[in-house]
């Protein structure tokens, strides 16, 4: 599986030798180095008193396409104190600045849940070229969202600020590829898979507290 080049470079520095892993019991903690690596400097969570996990993500992302159904469910296993935030970010492409507006438009008309998994299967499954507010606009309506609520919400103030939060947390997270997932603003979760990735998440959320 190819992945974005900050993944596979996390990926190497994370996972010791599988034959060797295979041959020790479970961990109780996670460790440094296997597990996760250090953010430095760590960043100030955006949800006090909770255990946060951040995913950085882009709908123009295949790898985060392919993400996006095991962190989906994740998020339904995380314990009660844990919660999941996720961050659209752009990488500098304009197009995928403009996939961040989409989602907190959605977000802000109640359609993000139901259009989630749609918005990444029209752009890499079904391959539409949703890259531009108007073709985004035709794709909500279509997909039953109020063309005037979306169209407001996409131009609004509050959607502009999130998204402009979200570009200012994507360099103080150092986030050069994508999916990334950070674990309490200075665990960043490693993994030679996506199914490592959880899997080692789930181990990091366990030692920061989730329960």
């Amino acid at each position: 599986m190819k992945l974005h080049q900050s993944f596979k470079a996390g990926a190497l520095a994370v996972i010791a030798t599988i034959g060797a892993c295979a041959a020790l019991p479970a961990l109780a903690d996670a460790v440094e180095g296997k597990q996760y690596t250090l953010l430095n400097p760590p960043q100030t969570q955006e949800i006090a008193g909770k255990v946060e996990v951040i995913e950085f993500f882009s709908y123009g992302c295949p790898h985060c396409w392919h993400f996006h159904p095991m962190i989906d469910k994740w998020t339904t296993e995380l314990p009660g104190n844990a919660v999941l935030i996720r961050v659209p970010v752009s990488l500098g492409r304009p197009q995928w600045g403009l996939l961040s507006r989409a989602f907190y438009a959605l977000q802000a008309t109640g359609d993000l849940k139901r259009l989630d998994g749609e918005l990444f299967n029209a752009i890499h499954q079904e391959q539409q070229p949703l890259f531009d507010e108007a073709n985004l606009t035709a794709w909500a309506v279509a997909h039953g969202v109020d063309k005037a609520k979306f169209t407001e919400a996409f131009n609004s103030f509050a959607v502009s600020t999130k998204a402009s939060h979200a570009e200012e947390l994507s360099r103080k997270y150092q986030v050069e590829g994508i999916p990334k997932v950070v674990v309490n603003g200075k665990y960043v979760v490693g993994g030679n898979s996506f199914e490592e990735l959880i899997a080692n998440g789930k181990e990091v959320v366990k030692m920061a507290g989730g329960k």
